[in-house]
């Protein structure tokens, strides 16, 4: 095998200058870089990465700690955090939910950690994250030294939905709730609540967990209460897609009898009949953060400190009945 001292040999130099010529370091000359080079390339010798790594204890690896790969929602932020990391030398691991996976994290097995997960717990995030191993959280706010929480801002989203419905004349709500351990849902579910109380309304809770047939079932629910809001905010698309589903069934027109709003603005949202109001959120934008953030902090020491992700109330025709022949993407 050829070693880093067979091609200091070949160009006549001491391994230590061979070594500076290959890692672009030390006050070498052009001419003698450049010797060094051609030496190497001349005997086909790839520095042992591994090695290198191990002996800077290194990895050049981010790991991302997600639910599950499925679905488009984990997708899109998936994509982003690839497309950042294509952009550095890193190399990206991907680790849904195992024993394995788990250890990985554990023992710090790569360079930083972007956790999407709810399952690894804040605590056990807190004991591992140290200036050599950083870790980005996706799906909870929480302080913690070398803990960096890259969050959707669920509140301004949630206060400009509220915001339409008051001003559509909306004043009988509810809410729809995701899965009970979602960050992002609790934000949205305690801003429209608190924005309501603030008005001097009152909010029906229904519980959901982020899925089509939960919405559709909260909508059954509604129905058969025999007190149906004027107007109904889901904590996801997903939701509000089953909701209308549902009234639909029933003869229940939507926006005319009923407004509907989700949240996360999925391609579907546009083309339903009505389509459907919503809060815009760039998913692969925030796993695109996410992973610069990340880098940042491992190659320039970058300061940790808590990122929103904008969101922006969509108008279409679900909530507006002044817009109902009207689509707006």
């Amino acid at each position: 095998m050829i070693t880093i001292k067979d091609v200091a040999k070949r160009a006549g130099v001491s391994i230590t200058t061979a070594s500076y010529a290959l890692n672009g370091k030390g006050n070498i000359s052009e001419a003698t870089r450049q010797r060094v080079l051609a030496a190497a390339e001349e005997l086909n010798y790839h520095p042992n990465a591994f090695a290198r790594h191990l002996k800077k204890r290194r990895t050049r690896t981010i790991g991302v700690f997600i639910t599950r790969l499925g679905g488009l929602f984990y997708e899109e932020v998936l994509e982003g955090i690839h497309n950042a990391i294509l952009q550095t030398d890193y190399e990206l691991l991907i680790c849904p939910e195992t024993r394995t996976t788990r250890r990985m994290l554990t023992y710090r097995q790569v360079d930083g950690a972007i956790v999407f997960d709810t399952k690894i717990s804040s605590d056990l995030i807190a004991r591992l994250a140290w200036k050599r191993f950083p870790i980005v959280t996706l799906d909870r706010y929480m302080e913690a030294d070398f803990v960096f929480p890259v969050l959707v801002d669920n509140p301004t989203g949630t206060r400009e939905v509220f915001r339409h419905l008051y001003e559509q004349g909306a004043r009988r709500l509810a809410f729809v709730s995701g899965a009970a351990d979602s960050f992002d849902n609790a934000e949205r579910q305690a801003t429209f609540l608190e924005e309501a109380e603030r008005n001097g309304l009152s909010v029906v809770c229904y519980e959901g967990n982020f899925t089509q047939p939960s919405g559709y079932e909260a909508a059954q629910g509604a129905i058969a209460s025999g007190n149906l809001p004027e107007a109904i905010f889901c904590a996801n698309d997903q939701m509000a897609i089953g909701f209308i589903e549902a009234l639909k069934e029933h003869r229940i027109r939507v926006p005319d009898d009923v407004a509907v709003v989700g949240f996360d603005d999925i391609p579907i949202a546009r083309y339903m009949q009505p389509s459907l109001s919503t809060v815009r959120v760039s998913r692969v934008g925030w796993g695109s953060a996410a992973a610069a953030r990340l880098i940042d902090f491992l190659e320039n020491g970058a300061p940790l400190d808590t990122r929103r992700i904008p969101a922006e109330f969509i108008q279409r025709q679900s909530s507006t009945r002044n817009l109902a022949a009207h689509p707006v993407i």
